[in-house]
């Protein structure tokens, strides 16, 4: 079904609830309500994704030359842009578009080509063997898999203006316990150990890119760079600063070289599992917070999939059904319940299971700032554009040991 479909969809079935209800003269159960406040918040989500659909759509047309430059009867400019790369062809504007054209024209036969290896120093720009065919370009991208990243399961913050870094308090330990005591006997003291403060500076994660002007006359193109591939790669360097960063000079201090989280070990190759799930008692004892995710190399999370009992039945099921045929097949399910995060950002033998979502935030100031200028070094002479793509961020951790790192081991059992 389309969004506009699914938005129909969710709503019909509030409806039918709420006419349920009314037929039998009562009033909504708590579970109905809940029910039917799921369903109206899909529909008013997947509103906003039809709104924003639209709006990309009519912008994609009037960049490309389909709709006047003007304004339009029902268009609103001030509007926010849906997406960085939409926003950055809103603001250089028509004026700074009018080369943009469609490519169209007779079709020939022309030679299969390969597009040339770039180096990271080079310019994009269009194959010159694209140029000496009077052809239709078809820009379709194919794209790669795009998989979640560390920073999906970190709760987020932002910092205000003025602020470069952030200052907060880690949890200090308890001292002593609580007792039963006789009638007028003596009640232990507990004491709460002072708080360690701790200070985050913001650092920064940015790259380039350099593009022709005729690079840029496909504007959708130019909304696919930044949006998709230049983003993700960006998403990439962050995750491996939010776990690996040493912390010194200009690099984020990560979780994994934070003082004070746990560890746990595996025996062997045939307690990986059970490793995994003794570090989750251990987020709960030792914090009293419940573990939400688990990051795990793909070469460890493939042990870990293609693990098969006595019978050769696949733990976490088979290429074309669960368990014994039961159910159905997830090729990536999560490992305990947990969110997991399959990245090669952490190293293999190593995984991290923790309170991502409470005990530790990622703060951004500003979001993601895409610019770009055609007054970089020569590249007004030289008819290209720069575009830089970069961030500010700080990892604050309030609670070390709702983190647990975990050596995996691939030693068969003695």
């Amino acid at each position: 079904m389309n969004l506009k479909q699914q938005r129909e969809a969710a709503l019909k079935a509030a409806r039918e609830i709420a006419e349920r209800v009314k037929a039998e003269g009562r009033a909504f159960t708590d579970e109905e309500q809940t029910e039917v406040d799921g369903h109206l918040a899909k529909a008013d989500e997947l509103e906003k994704q039809i709104k924003a659909a639209e709006k990309s759509d009519a912008l994609m047309a009037r960049v490309a030359g389909l709709v006047p430059a003007g304004k339009g009867a029902d268009e609103d400019e001030d509007e926010p842009a849906g997406s960085l790369g939409e926003h950055f062809v809103k603001s250089v504007g028509q004026a700074g578009l009018e080369r943009v054209k469609t490519i169209s024209g007779a079709t020939v036969a022309a030679p299969e080509w390969s597009p040339p290896a770039k180096a990271n120093t080079d310019t994009h720009t269009i194959p010159s063997s694209v140029g000496n065919f009077l052809t239709t370009f078809d820009r379709t991208v194919v794209r790669g898999l795009r998989r979640p990243v560390v920073s999906d399961v970190f709760g987020t913050g932002t910092l205000g203006a003025g602020s470069n870094a952030v200052t907060y308090l880690v949890e200090g330990a308890v001292e002593g316990a609580f007792a039963t005591v006789a009638e007028g006997g003596a009640k232990p003291q507990i004491h709460f150990a002072d708080p360690t403060t701790r200070t985050d500076a913001l650092k920064k994660i940015a790259a380039f890119l350099k593009n022709s002007d005729e690079m840029y006359e496909d504007a959708e193109f130019l909304v696919s760079e930044i949006n998709q591939r230049g983003l993700y790669l960006l998403a990439l360097a962050e995750e491996n600063q939010l776990l690996n960063g040493a912390g010194t000079g200009s690099t984020v201090e990560g979780l994994l070289n934070r003082t004070g989280i746990q560890t746990e070990s595996a025996a062997d190759n045939t307690d990986n599992a059970d490793a995994l799930f003794r570090a989750i008692t251990k987020v709960q004892t030792a914090t009293g917070l419940s573990a939400d995710a688990l990051i795990i190399n793909p070469a460890d999370y493939q042990n870990l999939r293609l693990a098969t009992d006595a019978n050769g039945q696949y733990f976490g099921g088979g290429f074309f059904a669960g368990q014994y045929g039961n159910g159905s097949l997830d090729w990536q399910p999560p490992v305990w319940g947990l969110r997991t995060i399959v990245s090669p950002a952490v190293a293999a033998k190593t995984a991290v299971v923790g309170a991502f979502g409470t005990a530790a935030t990622v703060y951004r100031k500003g979001g993601v700032r895409v610019e770009s200028t055609n007054s970089h070094d020569d590249d007004f002479t030289n008819n290209l554009i720069t575009t830089r793509i970069e961030e500010r961020v700080a990892l604050a951790v309030r609670i070390p040991a709702a983190f647990v790192k975990v050596t995996l081991s691939d030693t068969a059992p003695a």
